[in-house]
């Protein structure tokens, strides 16, 4: 039994990780784009903000911005999912020794690149259509209302903070499951006899 473990521990399965990582990419993509839709509501035209000030109010260029932002980061999404599905489907169909050859890891590398970026392009856009929903719904930044100024100061040092933890964890791990060597198994022919 020991003849397939080193130290102990199960021997790590590149394709596993990678299947593992997708999934966890494409749920993130679907809990965004369900933001994306809660964000599309509030562009409705005539609609007044807290501020109960008319100069407060946001103008039509701020909802077409808001609907802009949305469809923008709603396509990063789709473009993200459909290209770590894809890679699924194609980690299902190669052996583990075709999965080493070097044209097919340049494309696996390229698509999970691709769905990465997509979905950090499609999280900026996501957190500008916010900052238009918050315009729209407390009061324009441009009137100076300070509690527009705090949510959309808020939202940038937060998703800026979760980008500077995201973005280099993930490249790190794309870049780590590419040139990842898996230890060579012991062959159990080379085992002393008792």
């Amino acid at each position: 039994m020991a003849g397939d473990q080193t130290d102990g521990k199960k021997p790590i399965d590149s394709i596993e990780i990678h299947q593992k990582a997708l999934d966890d990419l494409v749920n993130v993509n679907s809990l965004f784009t369900i933001a994306v839709f809660v964000g599309l509501s509030f562009a409705s035209p005539g609609q007044h903000s807290l501020e109960n000030r008319p100069e407060c109010d946001a103008d039509p260029g701020v909802a077409m911005r808001l609907i802009l932002y949305e469809v923008i980061s709603f396509a990063c999404f789709l473009l993200s999912s459909l290209v770590a599905k894809t890679l699924k489907v194609h980690l299902n169909i190669y052996q583990e020794d075709e999965f080493k050859q070097w044209h097919l890891k340049l494309g696996r590398g390229f698509m999970l690149y691709l769905s990465a970026i997509a979905s950090i392009v499609g999280v900026v856009f996501l957190g500008l259509s916010m900052a238009n929903v918050i315009q729209i719904r407390i009061g324009k930044l441009s009137c100076g209302s300070v509690y527009a100024y705090r949510a959309v100061g808020s939202l940038c040092g937060i998703v800026l903070l979760a980008l500077s933890i995201y973005v280099p964890s993930m490249f790190y791990a794309i870049w780590k499951s590419l040139t990842y060597k898996p230890k060579s198994k012991p062959d159990p022919e080379d085992k002393p006899k008792a």
